[in-house]
């Protein structure tokens, strides 16, 4: 049997590393190799010996590994791969000898264990030696780790860096990669399905897939506690890529708590919680809202409730983008405007005929003749006056308004409330033939001229009288 001695050039490094982080490393390998030939999922297990395996059934380990300073092919395929350094393996295996933990490594080219050997030709240095025989089965599939003096915590912190033995949950993936339910007290970021980073503050976990240049150069050699910097244009690209309402409607609930600053760190990004906006507009009746609309608005909001939709608070910042924007679908995002325009365009007046007033309603609506002849100039253009039972809303106030000017069909429309008394009757009929002669909406400098004009006529009539 031949036994050959390979400098793996390493003495002390990333003395901080733990066991978990070196078997990490092992466990990294085994599912590259799966990604990469497509073969069975890996095995990790305990033997009855104590032992732990790490075995994965690709093409076999070379004693080559050991010397490549960046895998090839793992670099052509970085969206396949979590790791792409080769010295990932060396560094491994320095941190099992410092912990005293024995590696033996199998495959159809060889046996390898490791060894502390004087450097060839240097005797008082020693480094660490792969020791490289035959190998006890030449058939083998695959690679298979057998680290004896792990404990099981071990392994458990070592699994628990992968996205594929974590259970966090896809919500939706994309093309940049995936959005994850966040679990536990911090979010985590993984690229490729191994952990980089943990985040306190952000509302998702997520899967990097598809890397950054400047992300790639942030995947350092440790491959942990990566900044946000290099990742956070992914993870907003994963968002913007977002089309369920899953993912947007927890973002649009984290908006709400924005005025509190209760919310999370995505939602501070805008183009993310306007495009949440979209998403939900698309799929759901909602209204979006300010906090200081709620209560200026209550009563238009309570008959959007009522309508079927759902109000969603969103900040000050992203209201104003709102009114210049659509939905995913092409329509206009419903801010408390859109849904009045929407609610107005919809309304149909349930008229009321005179027959069906009480004596006294009928009493006060016959003001109305005598009224617009003391003021017959300004009311030419009106051709009755009509009572209705509904009203569309006022956009000043967001009240049924009292009364309307139907340029249109020429009429003078009032709701029935306002024959409950004649000055309030008659005060509503003289507001809208103000419109009707001036042609200008409320808060109009002709039309308050216009009003001015026509309380004046006449109040000059009932005092003569």
């Amino acid at each position: 049997m031949s036994r050959r001695y390979f400098d793996l050039n390493i003495q002390r490094v990333l003395e901080h590393w733990t066991v978990s982080e070196a078997l990490r490393e092992i466990i990294a390998n085994a599912l590259d190799e799966q990604a990469l030939t497509n073969t069975a999922e890996p095995e990790i297990f305990e033997t009855d010996s104590g032992s732990w395996h790490v075995r994965d059934f690709g093409r076999g380990l070379r004693y080559e590994h050991f010397t490549q300073n960046e895998d090839a092919e793992k670099l052509a395929k970085p969206n396949l791969v979590i790791g792409k350094f080769g010295v990932g393996l060396k560094d491994a295996m320095a941190t099992f000898d410092r912990h005293r933990v024995t590696v033996v490594i199998r495959s159809k080219h060889s046996d390898i264990t490791i060894d502390s050997v004087a450097k060839h030709g240097f005797d008082d240095i020693l480094t660490l030696h792969a020791v490289v025989e035959d190998p006890a089965d030449s058939e083998m599939v695959g690679t298979e780790f057998i680290l004896s003096g792990l404990k099981r915590e071990d392994v458990d912190t070592a699994k628990g860096f992968f996205l594929k033995y974590s259970g966090d949950v896809e919500l939706e993936p994309t093309r940049y990669g995936s959005v994850l339910q966040r679990e536990g007290k911090s979010a985590r970021i993984y690229v490729n399905g191994l952990r980089v980073a943990e985040e306190p503050n952000f509302l998702f976990s997520y899967n990097i897939t598809s890397l950054t240049k400047a992300l790639r150069a942030a995947l350092n050699r440790e491959r942990s506690n990566v900044g946000r910097q290099a990742y956070s244009d992914r993870v907003k690209a994963i968002l913007l890529a977002c089309s369920s309402p899953s993912v947007a409607d927890a973002l649009a609930a984290d908006l709400a708590s924005f005025a509190s600053g209760r919310n999370h760190d995505e939602t501070t990004w805008l183009d993310v919680s306007l495009h949440a906006c979209k998403v939900l507009n698309a799929h759901e009746k909602v209204v979006f809202v300010t906090a200081d609309q709620v209560y200026m608005s209550a009563g238009l909001l309570a008959r959007a409730r009522n309508d079927g939709y759902r109000v969603v608070v969103v900040p000050e910042t992203v209201a104003v983008k709102l009114p210049k924007l659509e939905d995913i679908d092409g329509n206009p995002l419903r801010d408390l405007n859109e849904y009045r325009v929407e609610w107005n365009q919809s309304f149909q007046f349930e008229f009321v005929d005179p027959a069906e007033l009480t004596e006294s309603e009928r009493a006060v609506l016959a003001l109305a003749t005598p009224v617009l002849e003391l003021v017959r100039v300004e009311a030419k253009r009106v051709r009755e006056v009509l009572v209705s039972q509904t009203m569309r809303i006022d956009a000043h106030d967001d009240n049924e308004a009292a009364g309307v000017w139907d340029e249109e069909t020429k009429r003078i429309i009032i709701k029935r409330d306002q024959l409950e008394r004649p000055e309030q009757f008659v005060g509503t009929l003289l507001h809208e033939v103000a419109h009707a002669c001036s042609g200008a909406p409320d808060v109009d400098e002709e039309f308050e001229r216009a009003l001015t004009r026509l309380l004046g006529r006449t109040g000059q009539a009932a005092a003569a009288k």
